[in-house]
């Protein structure tokens, strides 16, 4: 972000043109802001006017330019500031030489942090952010409707890569309240401004194909803590060593989460069954892990951390509590659809990488059939086949990913034990897991890949999967 851009983030940005890349969530929201402040707004996209047709539809009020169909470097011409959609890549073509050009690049988030007056906490990671950013907005509603006497906001807003695309609501956003917003890489690999309070909570290989290498996602995930002043306050898991390492990147005042503590850090842990939250000496007892609905240690992390961030913003510790003892997770995470056939079925198609899905397995004790695929993102196999051969009884594989999971397999299964079924989509591989299916079981879709070759995102894979479950 240049000086220049910093100076007039405020403005009302009358007469600016500006060129929103992607036409999506973020690039409507986007292009609402700016027209409320008087900007000259052009939208581009790849895709045709028939497939954006929803898009337009939404926009129809405002003059808004098109320009449809690619991404042609005449886009460019007179444009004062690039705002990019978080799933356009920075090597697109158009960026570069906007870059070149010496055109100021920024997004939703980075403009969100620039307006905004509220207190902000950011929450990314690699596995994990929608349930931490469900479970802190969640301790924070508790916060303000329960205990408002000590609780030190008006009103909370969740938003950012979860849900509503928070710049559109930043006007009827107050000094006075809390926003808690999920920030992916794909955001945070152009924010140049971090949080008052922000939250890593890991960092394992994931969106290789676009950053190109694991240090060039690490750099993006630093970015979340790297832009804190010594007011604000880093949450960081003490127990991943790819984030812990990042403490060194920001001036901000540290607290940590993870299963044990030790005695010289602040922050959230378990004690005999009990998580707590250690500050200047002081043990605050927060509440039960048997309270806690989430399945998986992976969700005693996420729980942890939420309880970290919460009492980092000033929350009161009854809060904690009361967010978090009825929640039963998100949808597509670890998600039970139905118990059909003496098996129980759940959905985790949240998993696009081998990590998630290996924290999914490690969730059950049961014997497994695991349907896993999808399109890969250039991740390594080779640990989530190790725990496949010792974890599951049936491997069903779908996608474009199938064979690749299926070299794996074989290199870790050197006594040909595993049962493995390739399938050519998620629908043939539901009709498998029917068949083969045995009392006691659970049946787990955790895929591991993303869904591009055959769905719209992992949300509508998951309600698909739901839905032929049900058809059962």
């Amino acid at each position: 972000m240049t000086a220049e851009l910093e100076k007039t983030a405020s403005r009302d940005w009358q007469g600016t043109h500006v060129l929103v890349i992607g036409a999506a969530r973020q690039g409507i929201a986007l292009a609402r802001f700016f027209a409320t402040r008087g900007a000259e707004i052009t939208i581009n996209d790849r895709q045709s006017a028939e497939a954006l047709k929803n898009s337009m539809q939404a926009l129809a009020d405002l003059p808004v330019r098109w320009l449809l169909g690619g991404h042609p470097l005449q886009a460019l011409d007179g444009v004062d500031l690039v705002c990019i959609s978080g799933g356009v890549p920075l090597t697109l073509p158009l960026i570069a030489e906007a870059q070149r050009r010496g055109i100021p690049l920024t997004n939703d988030s980075q403009l969100f942090l620039e307006t905004t007056s509220a207190t902000v906490v950011g929450i990314s990671g690699s596995a994990g952010k929608t349930t931490t950013t469900t479970l802190v907005g969640r301790i924070a509603q508790a916060a303000v409707q329960n205990f408002p006497s000590t609780t030190p906001f008006r009103k909370v807003w969740v938003g950012g890569n979860i849900g509503t695309p928070l710049i559109h609501l930043v006007d009827e956003i107050g000094a006075h309240d809390l926003v808690v917003l999920e920030l992916s890489s794909f955001q945070l690999e152009l924010m140049s401004r971090s949080p008052q309070i922000a939250t890593l909570l890991n960092i394992t290989p994931d969106h290789l194909d676009r950053h190109g290498s694991m240090e060039a996602y690490i750099e993006a995930k630093a970015r979340l803590i790297s832009y804190q002043t010594p007011k604000d306050i880093a949450v960081l898991n003490c127990e991943d060593a790819n984030t812990w390492r990042l403490r060194q990147r920001t001036p901000a005042r540290l607290l940590a989460f993870g299963l044990e503590l030790p005695h010289t850090l602040n922050g959230a842990s378990v004690h005999q069954g009990t998580i707590y939250f250690a500050q200047s000496g002081e043990r605050i007892p927060l509440l039960s892990v048997q309270e806690i609905a989430l399945r998986g240690t992976h969700n005693l992390m996420n729980v942890l951390a939420a309880c970290a961030t919460a009492m980092a913003a000033g929350l009161p510790p009854e809060a904690c509590r009361e967010g978090i003892r009825d929640f039963h997770g998100v949808a597509h995470r670890l998600e039970f659809v139905r118990h059909w056939g003496g098996a129980d079925w759940y959905n985790d198609s949240i998993a696009t990488t081998p990590e998630r899905s290996m924290a999914a397995l490690r969730s059950f004790q049961q014997p497994i059939v695991l349907l896993a695929g999808g399109r890969d993102k250039d991740l390594p196999w080779e640990a989530f086949a190790e725990l496949v051969v010792q974890r599951v009884r049936h491997l069903i594989l779908f996608g474009e990913a199938a064979e690749k999971i299926r070299r794996a397999i074989e290199k870790a299964d050197r006594d040909h034990r595993l049962p493995v079924t390739l399938c050519s989509g998620l629908f043939q591989a539901v009709q498998v897991a029917k068949e083969v299916v045995h009392n006691g079981d659970v049946v787990l879709l955790s895929p591991g890949a993303t869904s591009f070759d055959e769905f719209r995102d992992f949300e509508e894979r998951g309600e698909c999967f739901r839905k032929w479950v049900m058809d059962l």
